[in-house]
């Protein structure tokens, strides 16, 4: 084996167990909360991570995919870090004007925000990561991860326990994931990797917030698209509810994830494909990883069929069976959603990302329009509608797209030839 395969699998293992931990921790702590908490707090938590993930988008902004995919490397490492620090600033202030414009109980509002700084951590965290990537250190940010991961669910759960309280257990991985950062991150890896004699450049801060604007508002109009039911149901039905839809909406996460971890480290290599122009080659890769996620998606959604409400039920200690058509529709939609962030990785990295604003400015609209209307009608069921027709519909338009830029791509690299 060549040390350059080595080097991928060692990334590409690592890669998928930290960010498969991290991942699922929402699950895990939806879990505890549940077992520990009750079902009403089960709900508020469901909701506020949700509005986390949500927000999490302007901590990110462009995120690691731009960092990672800058083919000029004209914006500095220390550019990258500050740009970061002030949205992940930003992302908490918004997180407080939200809570206070819903007019939310103080303990509601509490598990909102910290939740919020919770993932503000994990953004600025990020960045740092995208630094190990470039360097092909990709699994040192997947070993980071898992050991935030991992140590969260225990000091969550243990704090949980002992005190029974949302605002403390929340407030406990902020403590873990902030040490983790300095210690770990920064002073152990990226300390080395950080060319500290050049200087900030502002205007590269500020053309990160220009060049990747859109690549942010995608991020986000995406994160909206998939929560856009949960906000239906928080302003027509209960606490109950939301935790019943945030039950069986957790399994389709799953494809999601498996989408990434085949995807992460394929990074660098499409990127030097399309500084080549070898957009065959390009398209092939794209293409193998696309039958993946359709293989396994299938696989998932019929196991979700099969065995998911009882698996739910036996995890969640819920009665979920009757939700065992929602469950499949939902996890099937989301083979969808998988292709279709592969779509979205692949125009990113084109850097085509004006065509992707449009795209989800429509389904933004539609999630909008079906999520109220059916969640009003039809409660559960409208909410489990809403996500089926919103990423058909997103599907659509990015399978049309991508053929079509991709169509011009090739024709214009022929004509330079």
């Amino acid at each position: 084996m060549t040390s350059e395969r080595k080097i991928f699998l060692k990334n590409f293992i690592w890669n998928v167990l930290g960010t498969g931990l991290n991942s699922f921790n929402s699950l895990f702590f939806l879990i505890i909360v549940t077992r520990i908490n009750g079902i009403q707090e089960a709900g508020i938590f469901s909701i506020a991570y949700s509005t986390a993930l949500i927000l999490y988008t302007i901590g990110l902004y462009s995120g690691r995919l731009c960092q990672v995919t800058d083919i000029e490397n004209k914006v500095k490492d220390k550019d990258y870090i500050v740009n970061r620090f002030i949205t992940a600033v930003l992302m908490i202030v918004i997180a407080l004007v939200f809570v206070f414009l819903k007019q939310y109980s103080p303990y509601k509002m509490g598990v909102f925000v910290l939740l919020c700084i919770y993932k503000a951590t994990e953004a600025f965290a990020d960045i740092l990561y995208g630094i190990m990537q470039k360097n092909e250190l990709l699994y040192q940010s997947g070993q980071s991860l898992t050991i935030k991961s991992l140590g969260g669910l225990i000091i969550f759960l243990m704090v949980d326990l002992v005190t029974h309280n949302l605002l403390f257990a929340c407030a406990s991985i902020i403590a873990l994931n902030i040490v983790t950062i300095i210690v770990l991150d920064f002073l152990c890896i990226c300390k080395k990797l950080i060319d500290f004699t050049q200087k900030v450049n502002k205007q590269n801060i500020w053309q990160i917030f220009k060049s990747e604007f859109f690549v942010f508002a995608n991020s986000f109009a995406g994160i909206y698209v998939l929560n856009a039911p949960k906000y239906a149901i928080d302003a027509y039905l209960t606490e109950d509810v939301q935790a019943n839809f945030g039950y069986i909406m957790m399994p389709a996460t799953v494809i999601s994830l498996f989408t990434q971890f085949i995807f992460m480290p394929y990074l660098n290599q499409l990127k030097e494909l399309y500084e080549q122009k070898n957009m065959k080659a390009f398209k092939k890769i794209a293409f193998k990883i696309k039958m993946a996620v359709l293989a396994f998606g299938i696989f998932a959604t019929g196991a979700a069929f099969l065995l998911g409400p009882e698996v739910l039920s036996l995890v969640y200690g819920e009665n979920l069976k009757p939700y065992r058509m929602n469950l499949t529709f939902i996890l099937a939609s989301y083979i969808l959603y998988g292709i279709s962030y592969i779509n979205l990785v692949l125009l990113t990295t084109t850097r085509d990302t004006f065509i992707q604003f449009v795209v989800y400015i429509i389904t933004m609209v539609i999630a909008y329009i079906t999520s109220n209307l059916l969640v009003k009608t039809l409660q559960i069921n409208g909410a489990t509608f809403a996500v089926s027709i919103t990423l058909s519909v997103q599907f659509l338009l990015y399978t049309i797209v991508t053929k079509v830029v991709f169509y011009r791509k090739e024709k214009s690299f022929i004509c330079e030839f």
